[in-house]
């Protein structure tokens, strides 16, 4: 199948563009600059040029092959509104081209938001509060009566791995080797779900060979690892001492994290497993932390 991959040249882009070509697609990788150009062509996928902003441009790539995994995203946080519409926009441009196709359209989404007290499943739904981008999920899952597999993966708010992770966990190692202290909001008794980036790849792949038609699928390996386990592996890591941060220090403490590292948010992925016969094989966060991936720099 030839296969568009927007975010292509990124963390969990990259590793799926690898994990479809072993799967025997044909992928195309769209890139924004001549760096990312590089990267896409280096993974041995084909390169075709864009961005997100230019709909026409999407449009024409999009007719050129079956299916979308659609993985960028322009991520600020003090402009949500702005990529969450730009995100939505791309998506039914996707759509539009794809209609009456029955063709695979993956879009990735994230597990903060579920309903909080327990392990979030994939039959949970977000509460659209907490990120613009919820709206742009749901739409997604309602484009079968369109005759397009639409599929949304829900991604742990941490997916790590060796080499290339700018996301939370190395955010927290940047700002404990700034603070001199590696800490945790409150207790740290707070659960964060994680994800291996390949094993996230090898759920990409699957879901665009096998997934139905409105399938939300959670790339969650860990269910929930305390934030204290996250900070003492850290502070380990880097010999410093492990602390508490009252919760009205979290913003001064973690800047733009702090307004997600308090939350508890375990996240199932037993439904996907069973669907996909997927099983996650890399290793777990803390033995990554442990190894030396995130050094803070």
């Amino acid at each position: 199948m030839r296969i568009l991959v927007t975010g292509a040249s990124g963390w969990i882009g990259s590793a799926s563009v690898s994990e479809l070509l072993a799967a025997g697609h044909h992928v195309l990788g769209l890139a924004r600059s001549d760096e990312a150009a590089t990267k896409v062509a280096a993974l041995g996928a084909e390169v075709v040029r864009g961005t997100l902003e230019d709909l026409e441009g999407l449009r024409v790539i999009a007719a050129e092959v079956e299916g979308v995994v659609h993985l960028g995203y322009v991520h600020d946080f003090s402009k949500m509104d702005v990529a969450a519409r730009t995100d939505r926009a791309a998506i039914e441009t996707f759509a539009d081209v794809l209609a009456g196709t029955g063709g695979p359209l993956l879009v990735a989404s994230g597990t903060l938001g579920l309903p909080p007290g327990r392990a979030g499943t994939e039959r949970d739904r977000p509460d659209p509060a907490v990120h613009p981008r919820t709206a742009n999920a749901a739409y997604t899952l309602g484009l079968a009566d369109r005759g397009v597999r639409g599929m949304v993966v829900r991604f742990a708010p941490t997916v790590h791995g060796a080499g290339g992770d700018h996301g939370f966990v190395a955010v927290l190692s940047r700002i404990a080797r700034e603070r001199g202290v590696s800490g945790f909001l409150g207790e740290g008794l707070n659960r964060w779900p994680a994800v291996h980036r390949l094993d996230a790849a090898k759920l990409v792949q699957l879901a665009v060979d096998k997934a139905p038609a409105g399938t939300v699928l959670h790339a969650v390996a860990e269910e929930g690892i305390p934030t204290r386990d996250i900070a003492e592996a850290i502070g380990r890591f880097h010999g410093l001492p492990v602390g508490s941060i009252p919760m009205d220090a979290a913003k001064a403490h973690f800047d733009w994290l702090g307004m997600f590292f308090g939350a508890d948010a375990p996240a199932s992925s037993a439904i996907t497993r069973e669907l996909l016969d997927w099983e996650p094989t890399h290793p777990a966060l803390l033995v990554d932390i442990a190894a030396g991936h995130y050094p803070g720099m």
